[in-house]
């Protein structure tokens, strides 16, 4: 990683403690670095949907966050399109984590795969593609 890329690095890291949506939910940053991003969160009851378990939205604003995180350490990026993939479900107590990598970088475009896992066992799976400033 060059100067530059740890000086990026640092700057999400500061950024990060105002994006409050994600804070609210005590999703965590736990890496940044060059085109990837890992965050997590410890599931709450108030995160159930009518079904008692982990609703969809708590999953993809995890996954979200680390998208948001890994794309922006290339410089400004905007989302412009998201699928994700429920594979299994989870629970209150349930420790999450979010893992984004870049797949592919242009001057104008950057794709990304993001995965949700619960320990080992991946609960979720999304790619996503960001417009670069």
């Amino acid at each position: 990683m060059d100067h530059r890329e740890t000086d990026r690095s640092q700057l999400l890291r500061e950024r990060y403690k105002d994006d409050l949506f994600p804070c609210k939910l005590g999703i965590k940053l736990e890496e940044v670095r060059a085109g990837y991003a890992r965050v997590s969160m410890v599931v709450t009851p108030d995160m159930h949907n009518f079904n008692g378990v982990t609703h969809g939205g708590a999953l993809f604003t995890l996954a979200d966050t680390a998208f948001g995180m890994a794309s922006n350490t290339r410089g400004t990026a905007l989302a412009m399109h998201i699928s994700i993939n429920y594979l299994k479900g989870t629970v209150s107590g349930d420790r999450l984590t979010a893992e984004a990598e870049e797949e592919h970088l242009t001057r104008s475009t950057g794709i990304y795969r993001m995965s949700v896992y619960k320990g080992e066992d991946k609960v979720a799976l999304l790619r996503g593609t960001v417009f670069r400033k």
